[in-house]
């Protein structure tokens, strides 16, 4: 699968990380709903970390449409609201 973090570039992630990237993303979720910004920093960073360690960055000039698009590091809770779907910011199945 692809995804682009916000203002970072695209990363080819394995299918296989798609239950661990919709743990992360369920912390994620959670502190968006409670407006949590003190748990939503540390969950942000963990679920874009999973994606930087398990992916593999794309050339800047590749142009493949994403499967996944996530806020930017320094992204804040009202920001990521937008982002949300019904499945948080990763769906269960692709």
């Amino acid at each position: 699968m692809i995804v682009r973090i916000l203002g970072e570039g695209q990363f080819e992630v394995d299918d296989g990380h798609l239950a661990a990237l919709n743990e992360l993303d369920a912390a994620v979720e959670a502190a968006v709903d409670s407006k949590d910004e003190e748990a939503f920093e540390p969950a942000l960073t963990g679920l874009l970390d999973a994606v930087r360690n398990w992916g593999k960055s794309l050339p800047e000039d590749t142009l493949i449409d994403s499967d996944l698009i996530l806020p930017p590091a320094d992204a804040k809770v009202d920001e990521v609201v937008a982002l949300l779907g019904d499945e948080g910011l990763i769906p269960d199945a692709l």
